[in-house]
C-alpha cells in the first residue's frame, strides 16, 4: 500500500485496515485494489462522501469467499460505524476488466444503499465510466498500475457511456424519490454534462459550480441540490420530498434535451 494515498489521516488508516480483511480473505486471487471516487476527483467530504474501491480478482468470488468477504464488511462497519453505508467496493474478474466492451460479466458489489451482492445485470460497456476514472485519475493500493489489467478507453467512449447513462436518468427517478436522490440526481447530471463537453470527469462540487454559472436558470436549484446533499445524511427531519420533484424533474428534462442537441 502507498504510505499516504489520501492527505488524510485516518482514511489511509481505515484503507489500509480494509485491505488486510481483503487481503487475509482472497489471498493470491486478488490481483489489485484501486482508489477511485470523490478521494481522486475532489472535494471530498469526510462528513458526507463515500469511499469507492476496485478489487480486482483472478475469477469469480466462490460462495465461501462471497460468505467471508459478506461477514468482514458488516463487522467492518461495526468497528467504523461512522461508515456505515459510505464504503463502495467492485470485486470484479481480469475477464471483465479486459472484456466489458463486448461482454457483460459478473461483478459482486457493496455500495451504499444495497448490501453485499452480486449486480442481476452483469457489467459491460456500461461500467466504462468507472474503469475510465481509475485508468485516469485511481490510486494503486495493491497489486499492479490499472493499465495493466483493465482495457483502455478512448475519450469519445467515455463521452458516448456517460451521455447514454445520463439520458436514462428520467426513468429513475419516481414519485417517491426522496430529497437525496434528487440532489444525487441533479449533481450527477451536472457531472454528466461537464464531462460530455470537456470530456473528463471532475466532483459533483466543481460540476455544480462550472453548471449554476452555464445556466443561471437552474443556478437556485443547483444550489439547493448541493444543500440536500448535506442535509440528507443522518437527518430525521421532517421534508416534504413531494415538493421538489416537480423542479428535479424539469431540469432533469433541461439535460436531456441540451445534451441531445449537444449531439447534433
Amino acid at each position: 500500500m502507498l504510505p499516504q494515498p489520501t492527505p488524510y489521516y485516518h482514511i489511509n488508516a481505515l484503507l489500509d485496515d480494509l485491505l488486510i480483511q481483503i487481503r487475509a480473505i482472497l489471498d493470491d486471487k486478488l490481483v489489485g485494489v484501486y482508489l477511485t471516487g470523490s478521494l481522486v476527483t475532489g472535494d471530498f467530504d469526510a462528513d458526507i462522501s463515500d469511499i469507492d474501491l476496485l478489487a480486482a480478482i483472478t475469477s469469480d468470488l466462490t460462495e465461501t469467499e462471497f460468505s467471508a468477504l459478506e461477514r468482514m464488511h458488516s463487522d467492518f462497519v461495526v468497528r467504523y460505524p461512522q461508515w456505515d453505508n459510505r464504503i463502495e467496493v467492485l470485486y470484479y474478474s481480469l475477464h471483465g476488466l479486459r472484456t466489458y466492451k463486448t461482454e457483460r460479466t459478473p461483478i459482486a458489489v457493496i455500495s451504499p444503499g444495497e448490501p453485499f451482492h452480486y449486480r442481476e445485470e452483469q457489467a459491460g460497456i456500461d461500467w466504462l465510466m468507472n474503469w475510465h476514472i481509475i485508468l485516469n485519475q485511481g490510486v494503486t493500493l495493491f497489486g499492479p498500475p490499472p493499465n495493466t489489467i483493465i482495457e483502455a478507453a478512448t475519450t469519445a467512449e467515455f463521452i458516448e457511456v456517460v451521455r447514454d447513462h445520463a439520458l436514462s436518468w428520467p426513468n429513475w427517478l419516481t414519485d417517491d424519490s426522496h430529497r437525496g436522490y434528487q440532489s444525487y440526481a441533479i449533481l450527477t447530471l451536472c457531472r454528466a454534462m461537464y464531462a460530455i463537453k470537456y470530456g473528463e470527469q471532475v466532483s459533483k462540487l466543481r460540476a455544480a459550480e462550472w453548471a449554476a454559472n452555464e445556466f443561471p436558470a437552474w443556478a437556485t436549484l443547483i444550489k439547493n441540490a448541493l444543500v440536500w446533499r448535506k442535509a440528507a445524511v443522518g437527518s430525521k427531519a421532517q421534508v416534504d420530498h413531494a415538493a421538489t420533484l416537480p423542479a428535479t424533474r424539469r431540469f432533469l428534462a433541461f439535460v436531456v434535451e441540451h445534451i441531445s442537441s449537444m449531439n447534433q
